[in-house]
């Protein structure tokens, strides 16, 4: 890398010379069923919480943390999540771009992807969120360790971040449901060596 004083940089590496918008992908179609019969008539990602629909939060949240461009993938009640995001303030923001991406042969997340894929809009690394997801944390931290395991090993396709859930003292549960899961992580690495049911 070479840089002069009124110059303007050069840089060896490829992805510093082309300028990608930081983009992700939201799934507005959770593929369960866990919900029903509440979303038989109404898509899991426009229920209210307190009061707004999920998927606010989520978009509110992908606005926060830089992402300037958000392929929202609809399946099932499409037209409904399209007409919510038609007549919201998200299709008017100039920084932050929203576009909706419609499929009704879709019926698990690999599908969505696939056809995302196809489409060639995706142009670097992405964020792949659920419609649902509400949280205000920071993704600069865990696009630069992706950033960093991708230059050390090209294998390195996919960072997720998980966050452990605190046991509720009523429940005396970590997760609501019976759906538990079972990781194993190399602790020198961080790799994921393993990722299932308990059950298994």
């Amino acid at each position: 890398m070479v840089h002069r004083k009124g110059s303007t940089r050069v840089s060896e590496d490829a992805e510093e010379l082309v300028r990608v918008p930081l983009q992700a992908i939201l799934l507005a179609d959770s593929f369960a069923q866990k919900f029903r019969p509440i979303t038989l008539e109404r898509p899991k990602v426009l229920l209210p919480l307190v009061n707004v629909p999920m998927i606010d939060y989520t978009l509110g949240w992908l606005e926060s943390a830089g992402i300037e461009e958000v392929f929202v993938f609809c399946c099932a009640h499409s037209k409904q999540v399209i007409k919510y995001l038609e007549n919201s303030h998200w299709f008017s923001l100039q920084h932050f771009e929203v576009t909706t991406i419609e499929s009704h042969n879709s019926v698990c997340a690999g599908d969505a992807l696939h056809l995302i894929y196809e489409r060639h809009v995706i142009h670097g690394d992405f964020v792949l969120v659920t419609g649902d997801t509400v949280s205000n944390m920071s993704l600069t931290q865990a696009l630069q360790e992706h950033k960093g395991r991708r230059k050390k090993d090209n294998n390195a396709v996919m960072t997720m971040v998980i966050k452990r859930s605190k046991p509720s003292l009523i429940t005396h549960q970590s997760r609501l449901g019976t759906d538990e899961l079972f990781m194993a992580i190399d602790p020198y690495t961080k790799q994921l060596l393993y990722y299932g049911d308990k059950a298994d």
